[in-house]
């Protein structure tokens, strides 16, 4: 034991108890560590930042950098800088020192809220970038214009702070990007502009995705994007009715799912947890509270004969109102019509009722009383007096 001890004061490790309890290759794990910034082999890692350096890659991380550090090898080809503050990638801001083999670069959880024009520059073999964790909300269109060869670009939980669709769009366009990475963004359709021609994976696991569309799917068959594969894992997929179209695209292109057989609903609560694939169409259903399109339209037009019925009521009771006094002589007239000839039939019924007249009795014609022709008429058939049986 004590030799293990004299054998870390040679390293300069401390104790700290690793070697006393025989674990000296623990101490050693840690040696990167342990030494201090100004410790770090020349040109290795840069004097603001704790890292982990080799000829190939530096790791900066949790430093309070305001801007990348300039004091990198110009050889390193894997640079990843995280819980930094840099806030804005200004104009250029690798190009005071470029690194002409730089093929990786992350910069996790840094705060990055703006990308100006042209920021990249001086990372010409630039193949994969990654922003994920950075609360975006300007990206400028010529963001990554200095980096010709990007291939992979990775934005999870980075479109969270505000819409960026639009001009995500406008920086894209010129890039050949085979991979891109949107999870966890809460995207709720298929970003379709965001897909540039060539991509051949597209990550959207974990977003808010119900369904796509038929339109969003007739976007994927387009020229250039046949050969995308689309990872929806972990997306709140409502089974009703209106994902007939996923789930008949899911059965002819599995292939370009490469989490099909894991993909679940989310609702209807009766089918929580039951694998798409097992589903047929035909048996997905139709309701308003599902949420479903065919639903909400039969809703619609529940609403809509509703509100028709209602306006042909109010017309309705509109012109009652107005010709309430014209409505109201009618009435009068047609009462006392029928008066007269009630009082005449029970006249003419008095009279077949006189036993001296049963002989003349027959059954009474019909009256009308005197008047205009636009006087209300009444008539009537009564039935045989007593008399005439």
């Amino acid at each position: 034991m004590a030799r293990r001890t004299r054998r870390a004061a040679r390293l300069g490790l401390p104790c700290l108890g690793l070697p006393c309890l025989g674990l000296p290759w623990l101490g050693l794990a840690l040696l990167p560590w342990a030494v201090p910034p100004a410790a770090a082999p020349p040109g290795g890692c840069p004097s603001a930042c704790y890292c982990v350096a080799t000829p190939e890659l530096v790791q900066c991380r949790y430093e309070s950098l305001d801007e990348p550090p300039r004091e990198l090898p110009t050889s390193v080809h894997n640079l990843s800088i995280s819980g930094s503050n840099l806030s804005v990638l200004h104009r250029a801001a690798f190009a005071p020192r470029p690194l002409p083999d730089l093929r990786l670069l992350r910069l996790r959880h840094d705060n990055i809220q703006t990308i100006e024009d042209m920021a990249l520059q001086g990372l010409p073999a630039l193949r994969t970038l990654d922003l994920s964790h950075n609360p975006l909300r300007s990206v400028a269109a010529g963001a990554f214009s200095g980096v010709p060869l990007l291939r992979t670009l990775q934005l999870n939980q980075a479109l969270l702070a505000a819409p960026l669709e639009e001009q995500l769009a406008l920086a894209l366009r010129n890039l050949s990007l085979r991979r891109l990475e949107l999870a966890g963004n809460g995207l709720r359709a298929l970003p379709v502009s965001l897909l540039p021609v060539g991509l051949e994976e597209l990550d959207l696991h974990n977003n808010s995705l119900q369904r796509l569309t038929s339109t969003e799917l007739l976007s994927l068959e387009a020229l250039g994007l046949r050969g995308l594969r689309v990872s929806l894992g972990s997306n709140p997929l409502q089974c009703d009715c209106a994902l007939r179209p996923l789930l008949t695209w899911l059965r002819s292109s599995a292939a370009r799912v490469p989490d099909a057989r894991s993909l679940q609903c989310s609702k209807p609560p009766s089918l929580r947890g039951t694998a798409v694939l097992r589903l047929r169409p035909e048996g997905l259903g139709c309701s308003a509270d599902e949420g479903g399109e065919a639903g909400q339209l039969e809703t619609a037009s529940y609403v809509f004969f509703g509100i028709v019925l209602a306006l042909i009521g109010i017309v309705f009771l509109m012109v009652l109102y107005l010709n309430r006094r014209g409505i109201k002589r009618w009435l009068h007239n047609l009462r006392e019509a029928c008066r007269d000839q009630m009082e005449g039939y029970h006249y003419r019924y008095e009279q077949d009722a006189d036993p001296r007249r049963a002989s003349a009795v027959g059954t009474p014609r019909a009256l009308t009383s005197p008047g205009s022709g636009g006087t209300p008429r009444c008539s009537f058939q009564l039935p045989p007096s007593p008399a005439a049986s």
